[in-house]
């Protein structure tokens, strides 16, 4: 079974996180909701406070075949640690995605140089690096780097992880059990 990790912190976007958490445990993956606020309770963008399953100290970046940010903010770039950690395991073949503005963090880390990448409009000048289509999709893969744009995109980019992690028969399934097809 695969295992994503999916980070929080205070001013996620809450429908990117809840979206993506719940269509990849609809499809079997192992989800842990991982907190880089100071507790497990994380106070979203629209004050919807999320309770995560641990806190960075608890995590452990080697278990994961996924590490996901959804957006909302970029202040998962002031987290150090988590920085240093998703550089780590980005360059260990670990596949990292984001949405919303959190493309903007796998851009300072230099994650996608000579990739395609999306982001939430106006944020593009952050994708250092990165290749922007015209015009941008929902969702876009570039290897083990998957970008979508926003809240609108947030069902199709948990289906492209469900896809990538389990199987397209998975993500099929889960997109007709939501009624999406």
């Amino acid at each position: 079974m695969a295992k994503a990790a999916v980070f929080v912190i205070d001013g996620t976007e809450e429908l990117e996180a809840v979206a993506v958490i719940d269509v990849l445990r609809r499809a079997g993956v192992d989800v842990d909701v991982v907190s880089l606020a100071p507790g497990q309770a994380v106070v979203c963008r629209s004050k919807t406070v999320l309770t995560a399953d641990l806190t960075f100290e608890a995590f452990q970046p080697a278990a994961y075949d996924a590490l996901i940010i959804p957006g909302g903010t970029v202040a998962y770039a002031d987290h150090q640690p988590f920085m240093a950690a998703l550089a780590e395991r980005a360059a260990a073949g670990v596949r990292v995605a984001a949405i919303c503005a959190a493309p903007a963090v796998l851009g300072r880390l230099g994650l996608l140089k000579g990739k395609k990448a999306v982001c939430y409009p106006g944020l593009e000048p952050e994708l250092v690096g990165a290749e922007i289509p015209s015009p941008p999709p929902a969702v876009l893969t570039d290897g083990l780097v998957t970008t979508s744009r926003g809240p609108s995109t947030a069902v199709a980019f948990g289906l492209e992880l469900a896809s990538l992690l389990v199987s397209p028969e998975a993500a099929r399934t889960v997109s007709q059990d939501i009624l999406l097809s």
